[in-house]
């Protein structure tokens, strides 16, 4: 009893010691917006909101935090559908083309993306998308829909399919067995898997560089191409603004998740 006592203490104590090593960085972030100068100092000289101001006054800022959004968006909408229906056929037919699905489905997030950037941006300048938010969304789709799939394929696991079999019994088509025996049992799957898609959108940085313009350019290009300029404290307050929306999306998702526990813990 007194080994498992150390034992467990050693885990939470080396979990605990990998988690304050990943976050300490974004803990300098976040300190370094605040810094009242002009140059990036941890710790900060002089506490100041004085860049925060900045960058609702910054036009080119404002603007491609709202094309981040778009974006975002976009690709949450068009990789949630196609990772859903993806998994879901997987689900409905598990033969020799559904084992094969699994590996290609992978294949996105096995090519760096440097590669596909260059590769996606000759395709979208034949094609006359060349710069368009379009192109960018089609691309961030292609490393979000693998990660929705793999989420709705553990959701669909638990899933009772005889709910489905008895939607159908009774007349349901396709359409309607799905909107209503299988799509308010696996919601907050869905829910999960679209803020990954928008939070993987919202942060990705090498293809959204190849593929956008002036007017298209997200926050992470906008952000490395002032890096490349000078230490600028605006990109750790916009790197700050970034931080908050992920943690807002994963409390949303735990919520999501975590809806009957929840409920239980407020009764």
């Amino acid at each position: 009893m007194h080994r498992e006592t150390v034992e467990n203490v050693a885990f939470r104590a080396g979990y605990l010691a990998i988690l304050t090593f990943m976050l300490l960085p974004l803990a300098v972030v976040v300190a370094t917006s605040f810094e009242a100068s002009g140059q990036l100092l941890f710790p900060p000289e002089n506490y100041s909101l004085v860049h925060y101001r900045a960058f609702f006054e910054e036009t080119r800022w404002l603007s491609a935090f709202d094309n981040s959004l778009l974006v975002g968006a976009g690709t949450t909408v068009v990789a949630t559908t196609l990772g859903v229906t993806a998994a879901f056929g997987h689900e409905l037919d598990d033969g020799r083309t559904g084992q094969l699905l699994a590996p290609l489905v992978l294949v996105p997030l096995l090519i760096p993306p440097i590669i596909l950037g260059i590769s996606m941006r000759v395709y979208f300048v034949r094609a006359g998308l060349n710069a368009s938010f379009l192109s960018i969304i089609l691309a961030h789709t292609l490393w979000a829909t693998p990660l929705v799939y793999f989420v709705m394929r553990s959701v669909f696991s638990r899933f009772d399919w005889q709910l489905l079999d008895a939607a159908r019994d009774l007349g349901a088509g396709p359409i309607q067995s799905f909107v209503y025996a299988v799509l308010p049992n696996v919601k907050h799957g869905i829910f999960v898997g679209g803020l990954l898609a928008f939070i993987v959108s919202l942060q990705e940085f090498v293809m959204a560089l190849f593929l956008s313009s002036h007017s298209t350019e997200t926050i992470p290009v906008v952000a490395w191409t002032a890096l490349r300029q000078s230490l600028d404290p605006m990109v750790s307050v916009v790197s700050t603004f970034l931080i908050l929306i992920s943690i807002i999306a994963i409390v949303a998702a735990t919520v999501a998740t975590n809806l009957e526990w929840l409920s239980k813990q407020l009764s």
